[in-house]
């Protein structure tokens, strides 16, 4: 998203995470812009009865807890590596020294914000379907489009688990919805590893 390079000139640092290490957690307020270099980062919510939901997945180049930074509101979502990361953080003042030095850096993340928006108004239709189908098709095709270098087989490198947690889905409709996909011809099934066809 935004240059790494230009980041830690405007000074920026990287910070590596261990696995399941939180970055920032829901109520706390915004200090840091963020960034991903390496690694995956999950943003997340629990429900009261204790039921995790993934807001989104986040991998290199990507960046999160952006909205709360520009309306000084605490976070909604905590946020947690699952996976050894290295993520580039950048103060908020400095940041915004950053922004009024570089008003270019300003529509990329408009557009990192509006792609997100519109993959909640598209996808929150289809979280309120009772068809599992539709639900996770629309999350492959989101996290295809995610992909800046687009295979004809798409892998998506997600757990049942997490593709549960970012469906509302459970667990074994996740592994039976996929099953029954990989006999409908929308995806392939390969060393417990899901891959999307060229026409998806």
């Amino acid at each position: 998203m935004i240059d790494l390079d230009l980041l830690l000139n405007c000074g920026a640092t990287l910070r590596t995470l261990s696995k399941n290490e939180t970055i920032f957690e829901v109520g706390h307020f915004p200090s840091y812009y963020y960034q991903v270099v390496e690694g995956k980062v999950k943003m997340n919510n629990y429900t009261d009865d204790g039921k995790e939901f993934i807001q989104d997945i986040f991998t290199s180049g990507r960046s999160f807890g952006e909205p709360p930074l520009f309306i000084d509101e605490c976070y909604p979502a905590n946020a947690i590596a699952i996976t050894k990361a290295v993520v580039v953080q950048i103060k908020k003042s400095l940041f915004y020294e950053m922004l009024q030095k570089h008003p270019e850096v300003s529509i990329t993340i408009n557009r990192s914000l509006a792609r997100r928006l519109f993959y909640k108004s598209i996808m929150a239709p289809e979280l309120s379907s009772q068809s599992p189908d539709k639900r996770l098709l629309k999350l492959f095709h989101y996290l295809k489009e995610q992909q800046a270098n687009q295979q004809q087989a798409f892998m998506i490198e997600l757990s049942r688990q997490q593709l549960a947690d970012l469906t509302g889905l459970r667990v074994e409709t996740v592994i039976r919805t996929v099953k029954q996909l990989e006999k409908q011809d929308y995806l392939k099934i390969v060393d417990g590893k899901i891959y999307l066809e060229e026409y998806f």
